[in-house]
């Protein structure tokens, strides 16, 4: 009798605390899903095929679009990602297969100073070394502000999964006399993907939000541009001037562009993670 007392007891317990948890979870996630809610409701009756494919109107006109804020952000994140995921992930890598000693514990500390300084200062230190130097603003100095701001996310997330990984799957690699390289790349970063992945996620949704840094690096642009050494438009640098204007129709580009930046930073990252999700069932198999 005892015995069952105590086994109800444990059940009713469980069956608390996971109702907590899921109270929680939803309380958690509420601003979200209305923060969501609304873009949809102010910026969905501005989203047409003209927005999506024309160029801004001048002020006063109706209509036209940001196609060109579009590109431009795939643009300046695309350069921000070639170089600030591979130095995140490696740095990440480094520091917990090899790094142990004075120079890793700076790295680690230059990481975590690099994540709390806000995204303004990052972009004015760009706009000093580079965008001075270069005599003009450009996406690829977009791209160096925005990518310094991912590879200590980047790090940290690659350093504390493979942490995670099991002591015993690399001794048993080295000891089938698998070479310490070959076992943290084929072993030890596989196994860690997932993590590693949702790390890279969470710097590239970061920075795509970010007007600061490009306002100092990017600067915007009105029109086309294929050249990443010139001044380039993005959504959020769009977002920013069109939300400041006294214009009705300005704000509500405003809010469809609010809700097409979220939507395809959505897209992407559900993208990523259908690939490797597909990538891990492949080498499982």
């Amino acid at each position: 009798m005892a015995k069952q007392n105590v086994g109800l007891r444990r059940r009713l317990v469980n069956w608390f605390m996971t109702g907590m948890a899921a109270v929680f979870s939803l309380i958690v996630l509420m601003p979200l899903f209305a923060i969501f809610i609304y873009l949809i409701y102010k910026g969905i009756g501005s989203i047409d095929l003209n927005f999506l494919t024309k160029l801004p109107q001048p002020v006063g006109e109706k209509g036209g679009g940001m196609a060109n804020a579009i590109v431009g952000s795939g643009v300046i994140l695309g350069i921000a990602s070639a170089w600030g995921i591979p130095l995140g992930i490696g740095a990440g890598i480094y520091l917990a297969e090899f790094g142990t000693g004075k120079y890793a514990q700076l790295v680690r500390f230059t990481a975590d100073v690099l994540n709390g300084v806000p995204s303004i200062v990052i972009g004015i230190a760009v706009y000093s070394l580079i965008v001075l130097r270069q005599g003009h603003f450009s996406a690829l100095s977009g791209g160096v502000a925005l990518g310094i701001m991912m590879v200590p996310t980047v790090a940290r997330t690659t350093e504390e999964m493979l942490l995670m990984v099991p002591s015993n799957v690399r001794e048993a690699a080295l000891g089938l006399g698998i070479p310490q390289w070959r076992s943290t790349l084929s072993i030890s970063v596989r196994t860690a993907a997932s993590g590693i992945i949702t790390g890279v996620m969470l710097a590239f949704a970061r920075v795509a939000g970010e007007t600061a840094p490009l306002m100092f690096t990017a600067l915007g642009n009105d029109y086309w541009n294929s050249d990443p050494r010139q001044p380039t438009a993005a959504l959020p640098l769009q977002i920013f001037n069109y939300a400041k204007s006294p214009y009705d129709e300005w704000h509500r580009q405003a809010w469809a562009a609010a809700l097409v930046l979220i939507v395809l930073i959505f897209m992407a990252v559900t993208a990523v993670r259908i690939v490797a999700g597909r990538g891990q069932m492949r080498h499982s198999a």
